[in-house]
């Protein structure tokens, strides 16, 4: 299952960025477009009207041209920024070689001249004897449009800035509830105490949120009530039979009649009803997410913990050519109840003694945590993560029974001491579990 930790953060952005970006580049668009679109029909309007006029005004003087055939027809005509001139068979030759390839019709053209570049609109019509041409300067024109798009330009970026800044403004006004509501919900976190939020907010989208996380909170806390309720009562009514389990063996222990056999089964009812006293300690501990220190203020010797663990197994191996040995190199010590590191270390060696059938299991205190090894089934390394989920037992524990919990109780002690347990495949062959302790 998936947690909030685990889900990809890479393209994740604030919702504010999200606004603010869609506003700047709404407005950016929005004004290219327009800016685009101005340009475009100024550029197309322009020269069909240009175009269209130079056609019919030249199609006109050359027909007033042929009626005018006593030569009193001008060759050459001039205005202010309309040239016209017609051109006899002999003078072909004598024109530029651009105005030689020109078609019939509306060009664009650009000369040099002595005052610089000159951008004209050149209506040709070329008949059989005759050629006619008509110019239109359009060079004011070009530097118009040059200016008309840098202007865009500069409207463009006006109003990209301007819609940058209208969605920081909007952002900030549409936010503001969510902003406060996500403030709220994080000093509840850190009260540890839930505060009705609907009445801080309008009945609107964040209020309805607001009344939903007031009712999935008020559910919530039902539920957290219900089940410390429960443990506390579980773990006080189990502890009552424990305890006279327990103090009644001490007393038939004491009895001088005993074999050592029978003694020796009452010294294991005895360890167990321990263990099950100390189970229910760290799970009542576990149900209230409560990290206790020791009982009576100080700090737990590592090393007495785990050789009175060590010796609880020993009955377990049972007849099984087994050698458990215990080897203390430190004697590291932690602020934490016995029964929460007993709990840890049963765990991690009774998984030894129940995959073992021959050979060794070593325990081993070093000075930031506890080894154990055996020489039993073994894991694979990729399972070795997994294996400390609920339920999820390794695909070498064959037939063994089990319900997949024992690591899963470790993980979760650790992760509230602030301890760290670790288990991987051994090179040469079976298992190495560790629990590492916060120095």
């Amino acid at each position: 299952m998936a947690t909030a930790s685990s889900i990809p953060k890479r393209h994740r952005k604030r919702l504010r960025s999200r606004i603010i970006i869609s506003f700047a580049l709404f407005g950016t668009a929005l004004t290219a477009l327009f800016a685009v679109a101005a340009i475009f029909l100024r550029a197309n309007l322009e020269d069909g009207l240009i175009g269209d006029t130079l056609e019919r005004e030249l199609d006109g003087y050359a027909n007033a041209w042929y009626q005018a055939r006593d030569g009193n027809a001008p060759l050459l005509f001039e205005f202010s920024k309309i040239k016209g001139r017609v051109v006899g068979p002999a003078r072909f030759k004598q024109q530029s070689f651009q105005r030689q390839s020109l078609p019939n019709g509306v060009h664009r053209v650009t000369e040099t001249s002595s005052t610089g570049p000159l951008t004209y609109k050149l209506a040709v019509r070329k008949d059989a004897n005759v050629w006619f041409f008509l110019e239109y300067d359009v060079t004011e024109e070009e530097r118009g449009r040059t200016l008309l798009i840098g202007m865009l330009l500069i409207t463009v970026v006006f109003f990209s800035i301007l819609a940058l800044i209208i969605g920081f403004w909007s952002s900030s006004r549409i936010m503001a509830p969510v902003a406060e509501l996500a403030r709220r919900l994080e000093s509840i976190s850190r009260r540890g105490r839930h505060e009705p939020l609907a009445p801080h907010f309008a009945d609107d989208e964040v209020g309805q949120l607001a009344i939903a996380l007031d009712d999935y909170a008020g559910q919530l806390t039902a539920l957290v009530e219900r089940d410390r309720e429960f443990n506390s009562d579980v773990s006080h009514e189990l502890r009552t039979p424990l305890a006279v389990i327990q103090s009644t063996t001490e007393l038939v222990m004491g009895s001088p009649d005993l074999t050592p056999k029978l003694r020796e089964r009452l010294a294991r009812i005895e360890r167990a009803s321990k263990q099950s006293t100390e189970l229910i300690a760290a799970l009542l501990l576990l149900s209230r997410s409560e990290r206790q220190g020791p009982q009576d203020g100080d700090v737990i010797d590592v090393a007495k913990v785990a050789a009175d663990v060590v010796d609880a197994h020993r009955p377990q191996i049972g007849n099984r050519p087994i050698a458990l040995t215990l080897q203390i190199e430190a004697h590291p010590e932690v602020a934490a109840p016995v029964a929460v590191l007993a709990v840890v270390l049963n765990n991690l060696v009774g998984n030894a003694v129940k995959y073992t059938k021959e050979g060794e299991i070593r325990v081993c205190v070093v000075a930031d945590g506890v080894i154990v090894e055996d020489s039993g089934a073994g894991i694979k390394a990729s399972e070795a993560a997994q294996l400390f989920d609920r339920h999820v037992r390794g695909s070498s524990a064959g037939t063994t029974s089990g319900a997949g919990l024992g690591l899963a109780i470790v993980k979760r002690l650790c992760a509230l001491y602030g301890w760290s347990a670790g288990l991987e495949p051994r090179p040469e062959g079976g298992a190495r579990a560790s629990v590492r302790f916060t120095v």
